[in-house]
Formats: C-alpha cells, structure tokens, sequence
C-alpha cells in the first residue's frame, strides 16, 4: 500500500522506488522506454524531412566563390547560365550534407567562367581568314538548330566575299547542340559549308555574355588580319554597301573604334521577373556605361583582343552588349556614335524599298523575309 503522499507523487509523475523494484512493475519501465525512443525517432525522422528553405543554408558561412545554376524557362526549353558570384552564405547542416564535407576556405578566382579560355572550340576554322585574308569579318551568334536562318544568311549577305573591292567573310558561332544525332547534323553542314565555329558552352539566352567573348577571342587568335569585325545577331539585315563605305571613309578611325546602335544613360533592371535582370552581385551600379545594342555593332578588329584582355578584370553578366560596354569603359574607349545614326534601326517596319537602301542594320521578322527582301533589293531598277 502507497502512502497518500505517495499516491500524490505518483499522480504528477514522480515514482518512489524506495531503493527496490518492487513498487514498479519492470514491463512498465521498459514501455516508458520504447515510448520515448519511438518519439525521439519520429522527431528527428521529421526534421530531416523539412524543406530547404533557402538553397544557400546548405553550405557553410564564409565568403567564396560560388558555382550557381540558373535557368530560364524559354520556347518551352530550360536554359542555363553557369557563373561565378562572390557571396557571405548563411548555413545550417542536414544529415546528408555535414558542415565536415565541405571546404570553407575562401577561393580567390580572377577569371569569370564566361572568360574564353574556360572554352574550348570543337568545330573550328583556324585557316580562314588566313586563306580569305578579309578587310571585314562578319561573326553571327546563332542557335545550333538554326539552320533556316543560317541558310537565309547563306543566300543572301552573307554569300557576299567581296564589297567594294574589300574581301568579307561570314562565320556562325554555336554552342554545344545538346545531343549526339544534333551534333552529328551540324557536323555534317560544318563539312558542307565551311563557316560553322562551335565551343563547348551550353547554348541559350543566358548565355550570350559567353558567347560574345568566345567570339572576340576567335576574332584575335584566328583572325588577327582582319581590318574590322562585325557582330551581328541571325535576325538582321545588313547593307554591305552601306557599311562599306562606312569603314573606307577616310575619318574612320583604325584602331580603337566601335559604333552601331548606342545606348546611353541605360538603368539596370532589378526586376527579377524580367529577361533583363541583373542581380546586385553581379553588376552593383545603378546604371550601364554607353554600351551597343547588340543586334549589330562593327568595331575595328584590334578590339577583340583588348575586350577579351579587359574581360579578366570585368565581373561578367547576362546582358551580353551592355557588359562589351563595361569592358569598354574598363579599356578607357567610348563607343563612336555613327555618321548617320538613322542606318542603324531596330525596326523598319513594313517594308520600303527606299528604306532599306539607305540603311546598314535593322531588325527582321523572318528568316523568309531575309531572302525575299534580298531579291527586291537585288533587282535591276
């Protein structure tokens, strides 16, 4: 029999052995045990189970380097941009990913990943230009499966190897194709047209930023005879004569000169929903420097290696045109405002012939429009 005190005790959850197990039954301590064992079970098995609610808890507190992936979603396909960010990261640990697993040593890396020398190019044509040796060089960026648009290109512009008396060349530049029988098609039009140069970066929107470098750096290590260059996108229509006699007038200058499409005084977009943004890491200032829309901009082929040169020193990102800007302005050298600002045009709108023969670039909607407006234009008058 219990005493009421230790009736009480019992009561709030004190059990009196009194130095013996006779009051407790040793099947109930053993049920005490097998309770808490099974909560302190569920208890850490839920834990593990909780969502991440930030990725970056996944690693340790120090300020490093960071390899991220993002991705867009565009055309129904997911896109992906590797860069290189310098980032403090907060941290927590799971079970699966100990602090003990990974280095928190701090890494001091110079060279953006979209720097060319991170690249390598798998279809090439280092002969080129020494065979074509060209005034002009023409550097399309492109979408591997592009093909229509290369081959509007083919007919028309870029089938042109002599304006004004100065040879001119036609190049595309892709990424990797994203599977082996693509490949294989883009070898075989490689072997059949002689103008194809691919590098071994994921090809997409995001991109872009990579995909102009490896172009400067193919301008400066394979065609370093070249007297000018032109980036211009697979979309666009080009007026040879037009910028011919741009480059041979006399106060062109020969070195140190870039003009197209200028944009001044250009706010960095924050928004994240939006195509352009640029996260403050990346780009801190509120403002671009005057950059080149990219759709097409001719410069003297001197700079291809000064950008590439500069990019070691300019943190990257994705707006590709803006950040050949900051390089510029890392290299000291504005970009020229051309002669005629009005022959460089984002749009024409519906088509003129009149129009069309006074400009240098403008925008177009079709790869079919491309030819069909070549052939009006080629017309004898």
């Amino acid at each position: 029999m219990h005493t009421e005190e230790e009736k009480r005790n019992c009561t709030t959850g004190t059990i009196w052995l009194k130095g013996e197990m006779g009051h407790v039954k040793p099947g109930f301590v053993v049920l005490v045990i097998l309770t808490s064992l099974v909560f302190i079970i569920a208890y850490v098995y839920d834990f593990s189970l909780m969502p991440v609610t930030h990725t970056l808890t996944w690693f340790n507190i120090a300020k490093q380097t960071k390899l991220y992936n993002v991705s867009e979603e565009l055309s129904g396909k997911k896109n992906v941009w590797n860069f290189l960010i310098n980032q403090t990261i907060q941290t927590t640990t799971t079970v699966e990913n100990p602090i003990a697993s990974v280095s928190t040593e701090p890494k001091s890396i110079l060279q953006y990943i979209a720097h060319p020398s991170n690249y390598h190019f798998i279809l090439d044509e280092p002969d080129k230009c020494r065979q074509w040796d060209p005034f002009l060089v023409f550097m399309v960026p492109v979408a591997p499966h592009q093909v229509e648009a290369r081959n509007a290109i083919r007919s028309t512009w870029g089938n042109e190897s002599s304006v004004q008396g100065k040879a001119v060349l036609t190049l595309f530049l892709v990424g990797l194709t994203g599977g082996p029988e693509a490949q294989q098609k883009l070898e075989e039009e490689s072997r059949q047209h002689r103008d194809l140069v691919q590098s071994n970066f994921v090809d997409s929107y995001f991109n872009l930023t990579i995909k102009t470098m490896v172009i400067m750096d193919w301008l400066a290590t394979r065609c370093p005879q070249a007297s000018y260059a032109m980036k211009i996108d697979s979309d666009m229509y080009i007026g040879l004569e037009n910028l011919m006699s741009l480059l041979l007038a006399p106060n062109t200058p020969r070195e140190n000169y870039i003009t197209g499409y200028l944009m001044w005084d250009r706010p960095v977009v924050r928004n994240k929903n939006s195509k352009w943004y640029v996260a403050e890491e990346l780009y801190p200032e509120p403002k671009y420097p005057t950059y080149l829309l990219g759709m097409g901009y001719v410069f003297s082929n001197d700079l291809s290696g000064k950008i590439v040169e500069a990019s070691k020193k300019v943190k990257a990102f994705n707006i590709e045109d803006a950040y050949v800007g900051t390089c510029l302005k890392q290299l000291g050298i504005a970009p020229s405002s051309p002669p005629d600002p009005s022959q460089f045009r984002a749009y024409l709108g519906q088509y003129k012939r009149e129009d069309f023969l006074r400009v240098i670039t403008t925008i177009l909607g079709s790869p079919q429009q491309l030819i069909d407006i070549w052939k009006d234009l080629k017309k004898p008058t």
